[in-house]
């Protein structure tokens, strides 16, 4: 499931729908997304799942549930249901029935039954809608969906709308003279870590890796050696998570700290700033753009061995909002390596429909 939060507000099916690309940031197919409307028309949680899923007597029950259990926590009012199909669903609506009475059956008691608009290749329609003047044949022109208030604002915002889920994750393309030179550096890279034995010795080579993070962040440029001894410090658990800190605003000494192996409750607090409803601290803009062009890099030079690079890349998508982004990294991530354990915890989160700490505290 892909979820993510807004503040917008908006009073029509129309705003409604011109929405839900720019929120999940890619255009649904083959979908059912549920839209959380709180004190009217504020718009709260927007998650997608598949629609075979939900209109499944097998699975919709279940898959209902979650989406309810996420829609009540996140504070919602109403609920309204939008069906990205091909499937003419004028001509025969049984699938987009099957999906809307889930989630009805599992928001009987808890929220009033949803209305549910269908989005096709052609128009956009109310499901069953019996007004030809409201609903003609083949819909509404999706022209409609693009002239928006909403839409307008979104632009405005600087949002994008990739073509499909898969695009959300595109990484660049090294040649394979690049990926060569960055495998050999990430081999020469790991030797030398695998020959320090004394813990002084290991300390400066994940301080080196950590060093070699700072200078680089940033950079117009980034060398393919350079790349691939980043990749191969990355693979070090504790220079991993001392780059994230440093990404954590007034955190950078505690970075150093862990690299010269110090651990202790201040790692815990400093992770907080991230998850914390209570104190969470949104993400730095320009850090973050440089990071994740730098970890872009990174993986796009050695796609297979990338795993905590695009780990860290999901971390920083779901810690600024993109929670449809981050889970596509994530299952990314664990494709590779099912159980990396930072890609499994932000998965749970994603499951569950947690957004970061700084978003929960807006939105409360």
């Amino acid at each position: 499931m892909a979820a993510m939060t807004t503040t917008i507000r908006t009073d029509s099916p129309r705003e409604l729908l011109a929405l839900v690309p720019y929120q999940l940031g890619f255009r649904p197919s083959e979908s059912a997304v549920v839209l959380s409307l709180r004190r009217g028309t504020r718009v709260g949680l927007v998650a997608r799942v598949d629609l075979a899923d939900l209109a499944s007597p097998q699975t919709g029950p279940q898959v209902a549930r979650s989406l309810v259990g996420h829609l009540l926590a996140d504070g919602a009012g109403v609920a309204v249901l939008v069906l990205y199909t091909a499937e003419d669903l004028q001509a025969d609506p049984s699938t987009g029935r099957r999906a809307v009475a889930q989630l009805a059956d599992a928001a009987d008691g808890l929220l009033p039954e949803p209305d549910c608009w269908v989005v096709g290749p052609g128009g956009y329609h109310a499901l069953e809608c019996p007004d030809r003047a409201c609903c003609p044949e083949g819909g509404r022109p999706l022209a409609e969906l693009e002239g928006t208030r909403v839409g307008a604002e979104m632009v405005l915002l600087g949002a994008a709308v990739a073509g499909s889920r898969e695009e959300l994750a595109t990484l660049p393309d090294a040649s394979p003279t690049a990926r060569r030179a960055a495998r050999r550096a990430a081999q020469r890279w790991e030797r030398r870590g695998g020959d320090a034995i004394e813990h002084g010795q290991v300390h400066r080579w994940r301080r080196d890796g950590l060093a070699l993070w700072r200078s680089l962040l940033g950079a117009e440029e980034h060398g393919a050696t350079d790349l691939g001894r980043l990749q191969a410090a990355l693979d070090d658990v504790l220079v991993r998570d001392a780059v994230l800190l440093d990404l954590v605003p007034g955190r950078t000494r505690l970075a150093d700290r862990v690299v010269a192996g110090w651990t202790g409750d201040e790692v815990g607090e400093a992770l907080g700033l991230i998850v914390d409803p209570g104190r969470g601290v949104a993400p730095p803009a320009g850090r973050i753009e440089d990071a994740v062009e730098l970890l872009r890099q990174v993986a796009g030079h050695r796609p297979r061995a990338a795993v905590p690079a695009i780990s860290l890349l999901a971390m920083l998508a779901w810690w600024t909002g993109d929670g449809a982004k981050a889970a596509v990294l994530v299952q990314r991530a664990l494709a590779t390596e099912p159980g990396y354990r930072l890609a499994r915890l932000l998965e749970e989160a994603l499951t569950v429909g947690m957004p970061p700490g700084w978003v929960r505290s807006a939105s409360s």
